[in-house]
């Protein structure tokens, strides 16, 4: 009844020569929400894409509801069916309206019928302040909007498991806000997350727990006061005065 929603245990991952990810193992439980933190380049997307079985595993384990997706024989689109998977670019098909590709999975995927799976995802885009986009083309809407858009499709499928790739980076400023405020809404539901993000005030606020990545490894763990405001590795005191120049007691 206890176990972890998602473990990864001594992961590796190489490109060419480069070790983008180095021994890496990460326990996520159910509710909870991890904020993968670090410079670009330390393996946070990268993570992201193996759990997602996105990429090749190359060493180690992933264990998802209780059973080891990197096992080779496992096929990756039964797994994706359960876990959400938002990316830095909205990935929104441009032919389609907001309202069909929020439903597309889950009447393509998961049979639910063109009814329901519209009632669920109009539900959505009106929580999420989306009700009068959801027929518009996805041109037709802002970078805040379609991010918004790219998050109601992956919860149209109802996933167990939350993964967030850098959301906001490229989005204006002024648009962060908007689209950290529904992940704010889903981490007070419930929802397991694992996110990968710039975004320390974010990280702070909404984290369970908070991984610092450096060189393709989980340098540091723990919650998020201890990481940000006592943080014992010096590679970590050093990254955060960079991103956090005014925190105390760095």
């Amino acid at each position: 009844m206890n176990e972890p929603l998602l473990e990864v245990r001594d992961l590796r991952k190489p490109y060419g020569e480069r070790l983008v990810l180095d021994g890496v193992s990460l326990t996520v439980n159910p509710h909870d929400v991890v904020c993968l933190i670090g410079s670009s380049g330390s393996g946070k997307s990268t993570l992201l894409r193996c759990i997602d079985l996105l990429e090749d595993i190359d060493d180690g384990v992933i264990r998802f509801e209780g059973r080891e997706i990197s096992d080779p024989r496992v096929d990756p689109r039964e797994v994706r069916q359960r876990m959400g998977m938002v990316f830095q670019a909205y990935n929104l098909f441009p032919h389609l309206t907001v309202l069909d590709n929020c439903t597309l999975a889950p009447r393509r995927v998961h049979g639910v019928g063109r009814a329901a799976a519209e009632e669920r995802a109009r539900d959505l885009l009106a929580r999420f302040g989306l009700a009068d986009e959801a027929d518009k083309h996805p041109d037709r809407l802002s970078g805040g909007q379609q991010q918004r858009a790219a998050l109601v499709r992956a919860l149209c499928t109802g996933p167990s498991l939350l993964l967030l790739d850098e959301i906001t980076a490229a989005l204006d400023p002024q648009l962060v806000g908007e689209v950290l405020g529904i992940v704010r809404t889903e981490a007070a539901a419930g929802t397991t997350m694992v996110i990968a993000t710039h975004e320390m005030a974010f990280a702070r606020d909404v984290a369970t727990h908070v991984c610092f990545l450096d060189g393709g490894r989980i340098l540091e763990q723990g919650p998020p006061e201890q990481i940000f405001s006592e943080p014992r590795e010096p590679r970590t005191r050093e990254f955060l005065r960079r991103v956090l120049p005014t925190a105390p007691g760095l």
